[in-house]
């Protein structure tokens, strides 16, 4: 009998188990691990979007890139999260809200504008996420914020860079011209501080608005002010305009432009009156004409042959700029181990000897930007095309 019952009793048990099983979930898979997130505000549309459109395409370039390549920390991908703000400052804070509170981004790069990035600021602060602006005004990053970093130069750096080669030139009188924006207003207050310290006076101090397209009333005033050369400080498509109406209405003086403009754009927008204008610029814009010895010839011919291969358009120090701000974010999570936050943050603020596209990058407690006088390279247009100023 037992001998009979036993595969009996057996095939019950089994029939048991087979039931339960059935019941069970499926063995887990391992879980990917979680991606890092990079969020974005950037000007891709409106008025300020020769800023941000290279701006997306190189971060979304670079993440594609580094994903392929088996991703960051030890396999986990990136993750874009990028709103487009067209220039409007509300906006920029409504998304840097989302990015913050919805997105549960580990941290931001961007901000194409001083006046998108002035109003994000405040809520990267309050949160305590690492921002890498963008955006190139000096108060982003003067005083220092705690949670708050830029790549581009600054305005006073740009406009020290003008006084330095307008000494060399022998020029002291200069008439300046400004735009109504945030950048613009910056510089022009920059501009004024700075002067003295490289014996410049100013003889005319003219602006124009942002929707203004035609500036020859003001460059007309400019003309009799007795003049050596002139500055403009602006960006977008102000410059351009000014440029045109300066050999419009006659000027030959030597004029100069800001950093706000480099990119083949302006070039382009100003026609052949461009011819001899000067500014201060990232090395990106003359990768071709670095000598081979110089630090930064490799990083900003691999970026710009990256990025002109693969989207057939010139390369701009903008998207140099966003380059910069991933390279240094994906370097800090690195050096912190992971991607908590204050560690990453103080690793931001530690970095020393990263070169990128705008120059040799030592932060510290005191400087959330890293860069010298000696990170801008005087340009001048000669031919329609960008030239090195020796």
């Amino acid at each position: 009998m037992v001998q009979r019952r036993i595969p009996a009793i057996a095939s019950r048990i089994a029939g048991a188990a087979l039931s339960l099983f059935a019941l069970l979930p499926p063995p887990a898979h391992a879980q990917a691990p979680e991606p890092v997130r990079i969020g974005a505000f950037l000007s891709v549309t409106g008025p300020a979007a020769f800023l941000g459109d290279p701006e997306l395409k190189t971060l979304e370039m670079y993440v594609e890139r580094i994903n392929a390549e088996g991703g960051v920390l030890g396999g986990r991908k990136l993750q874009l999260v990028s709103y487009d703000d067209a220039g409007d400052a509300e906006k920029a804070r409504t998304f840097a809200k989302r990015l913050i509170e919805q997105d549960k981004v580990d941290l931001i790069v961007g901000g194409s504008t001083t006046g998108t990035t002035m109003a994000a600021l405040p809520l990267a602060e309050q949160a305590g996420t690492p921002f890498i602006s963008l955006a190139g005004a000096v108060p982003i990053v003067e005083p220092v914020k705690k949670w708050v970093f830029k790549t581009p130069h600054t305005d006073r750096m740009a406009c020290e860079k003008i006084f330095v080669d307008a000494q060399a030139r022998k020029l002291t009188r200069i008439a300046l011209i400004s735009g109504s924006g945030g950048f613009d207003k910056s510089m022009r207050g920059e501009c004024l501080k700075t002067a003295a310290k490289y014996g410049v006076e100013f003889v005319a101090d003219e602006t124009y608005g942002a929707n203004d397209t035609d500036m020859t009333a003001q460059l007309t005033k400019i003309k009799g002010s007795g003049a050596q050369a002139v500055l403009n400080a602006g960006f977008g498509q102000g410059p351009a305009i000014v440029t045109r109406n300066y050999r419009q209405v006659g000027l030959t003086l030597p004029l100069y432009q800001s950093h706000g403009v480099a990119s083949r754009e302006y070039i382009k927008l100003s026609g052949p009156a461009a011819e001899g204008v000067r500014l201060p610029a990232a090395a990106l814009l003359v990768s071709d004409l670095l000598p081979a010895g110089d630090a930064q010839k490799p990083v900003v011919a691999n970026y710009r042959k990256a990025f002109e291969d693969k989207y057939k358009t010139d390369v701009s120090t903008f998207g140099g700029h966003a380059y910069d701000g991933l390279m240094l974010a994906l370097n800090a999570m690195k050096a912190a181990g992971g991607t908590d936050k204050a560690k990453v943050r103080d690793a931001l603020e530690a970095t020393r000897g990263y070169v990128g596209t705008g120059g040799v990058v030592n932060m510290s407690a005191s400087d959330h930007m890293g860069l010298d006088l000696s990170a801008f390279r005087m340009l001048e247009v000669k031919e329609g095309n960008w030239s090195l100023v020796k």
